[in-house]
């Protein structure tokens, strides 16, 4: 029997491939909720301590030791101009490959892992509001009382600001 809903990458979502299945984190940031790609995902983990490095983007929080390997920590809601809040008990670092380098991105919550069909993510609109870049919105997705922005992680940063990371 052949499963017509196999997974797929995020990347096949534009390519014709409707009705396969999809498995994305979701995550919330500024009361709203966001997914990725749940291939690209390495790790979730509790907010360690965080060192600054000088003469790096506002933000980029720092750095950290995970396992002996030094990731960059991006906060997600300054890289967006959303409005910066505290970090509480629900605040996580989601540890994701982008372009083939670890990074971390601090996330307000991480909420679920969901999957559905590729036919259900909408276009995103053509004006996009709450800081944004349109370029990394992959989609957008309709479900029953909730929309989630689906987000494409290799668009959001420059080739300059990669080169950077790739130097801390």
């Amino acid at each position: 029997m052949s499963n017509a809903l196999a997974p797929m990458k995020l990347d096949d979502v534009h390519s014709g491939e409707h009705g396969k299945l999809i498995q994305l984190v979701s995550f919330n940031l500024a009361q709203e909720e966001y997914g990725v790609d749940v291939l690209k995902v390495r790790e979730i983990i509790r907010m360690p301590i965080i060192t600054r490095v000088p003469n790096t983007p506002n933000y980029v929080e720092g750095v950290i030791n995970l396992r002996g390997k030094v990731i960059p920590i991006i906060a997600m809601r300054k890289r967006f101009s959303l409005a910066d809040a505290d970090h509480d008990k629900q605040t996580r670092i989601m540890v994701m490959d982008v372009g083939g380098e670890l990074m971390g991105f601090i996330l307000d919550a991480v909420s679920e892992v969901i999957r559905i069909a590729s036919s259900e993510i909408q276009p995103s609109p053509t004006v996009v509001t709450s800081g944004v870049d349109q370029e990394c919105i992959a989609g957008i997705i309709n479900q029953a009382e909730r929309l989630l922005v689906l987000l494409d992680l290799e668009k959001i940063f420059t080739q300059d600001e990669r080169r950077l990371f790739s130097n801390l």
